[in-house]
């Protein structure tokens, strides 16, 4: 099988596309025909060795922990799913990825996908949108008519998390550059907030909850926004326990695990209509290295998906 794997780490020019042995499946696995991926940064830090201390790969690996397709072959032990269901998943990130057209992935990280999503779209939601559930109902215990601030609301987690924060019933406060502002009130934002038009304490009024995918001085800034007993919930930087204290709120850090409910979440969202995530780019497995670039230009809007089969 063609797979897209790197033997040390460094820049795109690390990507290799090679013919490599289809996985052999443990029985607590199914084996996924790939039709599609997509990219998250996490797979261009994996690559150029950011973090290597964190998750120490054996290489070579194959990269990308997004993956829709069809079930090839289930273990002796797994009997949730059957040959040729159609599914998708965030897999376990410390195992061969899914830049391929085979996965191995635990029977127990996978879900049936919606049939409202093609494979691209379910693709480009299981680590995006697990991040997302994760900081605003696993974490940030979300409530209905709570404000809630999205920082980076045209990203590819930030989109989803308008959608989610919506269908639960709050007011959402999203921030992106000016061009960006239209988009996300068709995401479903109650406020757009354009970053470069004053500072975020002139332009929001105090909320509930933040989720933070900036880290840096936009985590910073954003302790004036909480209100007493609010929660900051960050996806980059551990937020200070001092700041915290500081301001009589609570903070918080999400490193996303792989979730098989999480996913079955998401899709009741998908069914009605209340999410569906947003693609602006798509690449043929060949062009991965394009995909990577596109990704660290810190420019994309939504998803980049990766059509393998």
């Amino acid at each position: 099988m063609r797979a897209v794997r790197i033997h040390q780490y460094g820049g795109i020019e690390t990507l290799k596309l090679e013919q490599i042995d289809t996985p052999v499946i443990n029985a607590d696995d199914i084996l996924i025909k790939v039709k599609a991926s997509s990219i998250n940064p996490v797979d261009w830090k994996i690559r150029e060795g950011y973090l290597k201390d964190f998750i120490p790969y054996k290489l070579p690996v194959t990269l990308g922990w997004d993956v829709a397709g069809t079930v090839a072959a289930v273990g002796d032990s797994v009997t949730d799913f059957n040959v040729g269901d159609e599914v998708f998943s965030r897999p376990e990130i410390s195992r061969n990825g899914t830049y391929a057209d085979f996965v191995a992935v635990k029977a127990d990280e996978v879900a049936l996908k919606s049939a409202k999503l093609d494979f691209g779209q379910a693709a480009a939601l299981p680590l995006a949108g697990i991040t997302a559930w994760q900081c605003l109902v696993d974490v940030g215990q979300i409530k209905a008519g709570q404000r809630v601030l999205v920082h980076a609301g045209a990203g590819g987690v930030g989109h989803l998390a308008i959608q989610i924060a919506k269908a639960k019933g709050a007011i959402v406060i999203a921030t992106a550059s000016a061009k960006n502002q239209e988009l996300l009130t068709q995401f479903g934002a109650d406020q757009a907030v354009d970053y470069n038009q004053g500072t975020l304490l002139e332009q929001i009024e105090p909320v509930d909850l933040v989720v933070d995918t900036l880290g840096g001085e936009v985590q910073s800034q954003s302790w004036a926004l909480l209100k007493p007993g609010g929660m900051l919930v960050s996806i980059v930087d551990q937020p200070s326990e001092d700041l915290a204290k500081e301001h009589d709120v609570k903070g918080a850090f999400v490193f996303i695990q792989p979730s098989s409910r999480i996913l079955r979440e998401l899709n009741t969202l998908v069914e009605k209509d209340q999410l569906m995530p947003f693609i602006e780019h798509r690449f043929p497995l060949d062009k991965i290295a394009e995909a990577h670039l596109q990704s660290q230009s810190g420019r994309t809007r939504g998803k980049i998906v990766i059509d393998v089969s």
